[in-house]
């Protein structure tokens, strides 16, 4: 994001005139200028909490390239400094094309800094702030609103929800706030955000609850807010207050081509944030539980081929033979529903659900199976943070096959054999009918089938030959069925499930 500028407008008199008269119009239309002011309790908000709320500095010992040394030497800026921009472009221009004064050599390493925001959650001297605000700092202080500056200490992050916890010693009481329930949030709410915005200092902004339980794709856990109060560059780590002064979110990303804000914020709940905060306190690190699944959406061509109205839950794609999931009795083509009592509506919910329950508790597992409800008794595990979601899509596709054995659904399909298994590298232990190649203009070239892939089970029965997924075609269609579900497996047995059209 690039540094805000601003620019002069110039206004004509007529057109002055013309505009004043539009908001007064728009005043008397509302009877009263209470309107534009939001709540009266804003003011009381900010005073009673703003001593709580710090600034983060953090430096770091950086490698300088092609700086040049001497007079030329760029000054070190806070990022999002509104004299950032200036002085990087009038730096440059006077280094040359090398970057350096004398030729682009390199200098000396240097430290930079920045800034951001936090706030304290416990007068021992516990701040929560972003992850990204410290990360990969050599030093971190935090600096409070009387401008008293201490050293603090980092006592864990999770880069997962984007959060850290930082310690110091305070030197005088301070000024501590407590977590309030996001989920009694609701849209239309005002909410006040304190901050470091572009290292201006403690800035108050309000505005209102614009949307929850957000998704943007940033992690694994997104269940955002979204605000409009105005949310900048340095105002990462810090807090979203509602009325109440309690703190409902940690203010984190924002939306913007320019860099600066257009009333599209994100901020982490409160209820992830508190949980998270727990654990990094208590263990230095997070402790999530494991299901051990790969799952994926409930679609509506899924649905129906499953019989589940209306559509929801996580589908189970896979289990794994090592996770808690296996011994409970949760099989692939499963649809989880409800978990430890709440319930799954798609698969973030449940993988939010199940990270947010403790190692080694046991919950009821609400499934649907073959259109009938039924309950597994699973014991969590603990989610190691070195686990990587492996993709099941193919990316090399092999030249496909001359020869098939039967063409359904756009696909062409063989009995697995030893050459098969060695051309599309597909391992032993995958059992089914293998995709030599895929009709371009089909449903199966939409849904990424691909040759190379297995098909496992039709309609949730086992498939050795092209024949037998034509059988079972012919049956849907007999029955009235607008849909087919597969079970797919890449080469290294990873499962998927997807459905295809049969009309």
């Amino acid at each position: 994001m690039t540094a805000a500028t601003i620019a002069p407008t110039r206004v004509r008199h007529g057109v002055r005139l013309g505009l004043a008269a539009l908001v007064i119009g728009a005043v008397s239309a509302f009877g009263s200028p209470a309107y534009a002011r939001g709540p009266d309790g804003i003011a009381d908000v900010a005073e009673k909490v703003i001593d709580a709320v710090v600034n983060i500095s953090t430096s770091q010992t950086v490698e300088a390239k092609g700086s040049g040394g001497g007079s030329n030497a760029m000054p070190q800026l806070p990022p999002g400094s509104p004299f950032e921009e200036f002085f990087d472009d009038f730096f440059k221009n006077r280094r040359g094309p090398g970057g350096g004064s004398k030729g682009g050599d390199n200098g000396p390493p240097r430290k930079t800094n920045s800034l951001g925001s936090g706030f304290i959650i416990d007068t021992s001297g516990v701040v929560v702030t972003n992850n990204h605000v410290i990360a990969d700092a050599d030093e971190i202080n935090v600096i409070l609103n009387d401008g008293t500056k201490i050293k603090a200490e980092l006592v864990g992050v999770d880069k997962k929800t984007d959060l850290a916890v930082l310690k110091f010693k305070p030197t005088k009481p301070l000024v501590a706030v407590k977590f309030g329930d996001s989920d009694k949030l609701r849209l239309g709410d005002w909410v006040v955000a304190i901050g470091n915005p572009f290292s201006l200092g403690g800035t108050v902004t309000a505005g209102i609850v614009s949307a929850k339980n957000r998704d943007i794709s940033s992690g694994p856990y997104d269940s955002y807010i979204q605000t409009d109060a105005s949310i900048n560059r340095g105002n990462s780590g810090g807090p979203l207050f509602n009325l109440d002064g309690d703190v409902i979110g940690v203010n984190t990303l924002i939306i913007s081509p320019s860099g600066g804000s257009i009333g599209i914020g994100f901020a982490v709940p409160s209820k992830t944030v508190a949980g998270v905060v727990d654990q990094l306190r208590q263990f230095g690190e997070l402790r999530r539980g494991w299901l051990g699944v790969r799952i994926q959406s409930v679609t509506d061509e899924i649905a129906e081929s499953l019989n589940i109205k209306p559509p929801r839950g996580a589908l189970v794609a896979g289990v794994d033979d090592k996770g808690p999931a296996k011994p409970a009795g949760i099989e692939p083509g499963d649809v989880v529903v409800k978990f430890d009592g709440k319930d799954v509506k798609d698969p973030k919910d449940l993988s939010r659900v199940v990270a947010d329950t403790a190692v080694g508790k046991e919950v009821d597992v609400l499934i649907i199976r073959k259109g009938q409800e039924e309950t597994k008794k699973v014991t969590l595990g603990r989610l190691q943070d070195a686990d990587k979601v492996q993709a099941a899509v193919k990316t090399d596709e092999p030249a496909p096959e001359k020869t098939v054995t039967q063409k359904a659904l756009g696909l062409d399909l063989a009995v697995l054999s030893k050459d098969l298994r060695t051309r599309y590298k597909i391992k032993d232990s995958v059992k089914g009918v293998v995709v030599t190649n895929v009709d371009a203009n089909s449903d199966a070239a939409e849904k990424r089938l691909s040759a190379g892939d297995v098909i496992v089970e039709v309609a949730q029965e086992a498939v050795s030959s092209g024949a037998d997924i034509q059988k079972r075609i012919d049956q849907l269609k007999k029955d009235g069925k607008k849909s087919v579900l597969l079970l797919v497996s890449n080469g290294d047995g990873e499962l998927r499930f997807v459905a295809l059209s049969v009309q």
